[in-house]
């Protein structure tokens, strides 16, 4: 690897756990990680957590762990996260935690690296991120009123963060019995306020017959001898359980659980498994609304309005009603299709790659031999969809159109190539005095890599300069955004949005840093 260069395959996770947060934002980085390692990836975590079974977990996954040494989430947080990624050149970073801020980002993002922010109802402000992740089911937009141009947001269910562990369930089919007999309790990593005392409390206030229940008390649950003084004196089977390593297993085995508002409600939901949600804190709230509200689960509220009696009541009716718990099964496992961690990693993989395309990347003008190139590329199915017009170009006709292209004062036409392969070309014609308007493509096989980025930065300040104009304008379809983040991060500044042959178009301008002219 050059001097410089990112690697490709490392990424750092800088998240943390403890009694307050849970552990949530750590295991879910964690199934995120254990999908970059399916493809070849390599994972470092930089953590304030000092658990010995969260820290000895990551590593038996394969993951380096390294501790802060500094104040929790300040400036000095962060200007160690980034000098542990440039130390070990990874391409990026993937922050998750609410006491990351805008100012974190920035902070990071100053610093050169890309970043990928796992968030949950837009506590931050401002996100500079390159990416925001937010899996929950209530996630949208109006969230991330305050973003950057280039920040991409990953939005839904279709994006739940699952372990390898569950994934391994792909396909499985729930038994619903006619009578749930096998309960699931787990309140998360750290239940600071003993919600877990108050469900088993409510637990044995039920008149049911041949009731097993496993309660898991997080590794950092302050509770756990008083929760076992309770569970004992018990009508039926209560189990206490701690440092669970099969989760995926527990939630097969059982008809019904009762959990927080988190991110165990998303892998319950993969599972199939009804449950009963109870809002532990002000991020889980949203969560908790809207999957109750599409019939996923049951939702008792903020836990601090919810008593044993009105809690047991519900237990009861879940417990009997078979015909409910198959409904929210199907309507769970619809909504939860254990693909996000893939469709997440492969983008950072994709994005990475913008990396790889310093130093290989040469551009030359476009030359006669390069017509028939030109003109598949043209065609292409999905440059002639962003094309003013869809229809196929005739070989002919493009050459002779080409040949006109080349021999013309106001057109200019470069091709990019990567290492020696073309891979995507840029047009500047003269259309004012004082204006060249773009026409860029890519070739399909390497979209996704910067090059269109590369090919503007290269390339727009000498067409200006030859062509002699002061504007460059790029004209791009309001639904395309791929294209709008390429000028955004290229220089080019919004500068309206207008009809243009009855499509609705950004429109993008850069100044050229001077003009043929002004050299003279």
């Amino acid at each position: 690897m050059k001097k410089g260069e990112t690697n490709r395959n490392q990424i750092v996770f800088r998240a943390d756990a403890d009694t307050s947060m849970g552990t949530g934002h750590l295991m879910r980085c964690l199934a995120l990680a254990q999908a970059w390692q399916d493809t070849g990836g390599q994972a470092t975590f930089l953590t304030v957590s000092n658990s010995l079974m969260l820290n000895g977990r990551l590593q038996s996954e394969g993951m380096v762990v390294k501790h802060l040494k500094t104040p929790l989430a300040g400036y000095e947080d962060a200007l160690q996260t980034a000098a542990l990624a440039k130390e070990i050149n990874a391409s990026w970073i993937v922050l998750d935690g609410y006491q990351f801020d805008g100012v974190y980002q920035k902070t990071l993002k100053d610093k050169g690296v890309s970043l990928l922010f796992i968030d949950d109802f837009g506590h931050a402000g401002h996100y500079s991120a390159d990416i925001v992740l937010n899996q929950g089911i209530h996630a949208a937009t109006n969230l991330y009123p305050h973003k950057e141009p280039y920040t991409q947001l990953l939005l839904g269910l279709r994006y739940a963060l699952l372990r390898r562990e569950f994934l391994s369930y792909q396909g499985w089919k729930r038994e619903n019995p006619d009578v749930a007999r096998k309960i699931l309790v787990t309140l998360g990593g750290g239940d600071p306020d003993n919600v877990t005392k108050k469900v088993v409390r409510a637990i044995q206030q039920l008149e049911a017959e041949n009731l097993e229940v496993f309660v898991v008390v997080g590794s950092n649950n302050p509770h756990y001898e008083e929760l076992e003084s309770i569970a004992g004196p018990s009508p039926f089977y209560i189990s206490l359980l701690q440092n669970v390593t099969d989760m995926p297993a527990l939630m097969a085995w059982a008809d019904m659980a009762v959990s927080a508002g988190g991110g165990t409600c998303l892998e319950m939901a993969y599972m199939g498994l009804p449950n009963i949600v109870m809002v532990l804190a002000e991020n889980q709230q949203g969560n908790a609304e809207s999957l109750g509200s599409s019939g996923i689960s049951i939702n008792s509220g903020w836990h601090n309005e919810v008593d044993e009696l009105g809690l047991a009541k519900t237990l009861s009716m879940l417990i009997s009603n078979q015909m409910l718990r198959k409904e929210m099964s199907a309507k769970a496992q619809e909504l939860v299709d254990g693909t996000g961690t893939s469709h997440i990693s492969s983008l950072i993989d994709k994005l990475s790659r913008q990396c790889r395309v310093t130093d290989d990347i040469r551009v030359r003008r476009a030359c006669i031999q390069d017509g028939e190139l030109l003109w598949k590329w043209a065609n292409d199915s999905s440059v002639r969809a962003n094309a003013f017009h869809a229809d196929k170009i005739p070989l002919k006709e493009h050459l002779r159109w080409y040949q006109n292209k080349l021999n013309s004062p106001d057109t200019l036409i470069w091709i990019l190539e990567l290492g020696s392969q073309p891979v995507a070309q840029i047009r500047y014609d003269r259309v004012e005095p004082a204006t060249a308007e773009i026409d860029i493509s890519v070739t399909a096989d390497c979209r996704g890599m910067g090059l269109g980025i590369k090919a503007l930065v290269l390339t727009a300040d000498i067409s200006g300069r030859e062509l002699g104009v002061k504007h460059i304008k790029g004209i791009v379809f309001a639904s395309n955004k791929a294209s709008s983040r390429a000028f955004t991060k290229a220089g080019f500044k919004l500068a309206g949005r207008e009809k243009v042959s009855d499509k609705l178009c950004d429109i993008f301008i850069r100044e050229c840093a001077e003009t043929a002219r002004e050299a003279c």
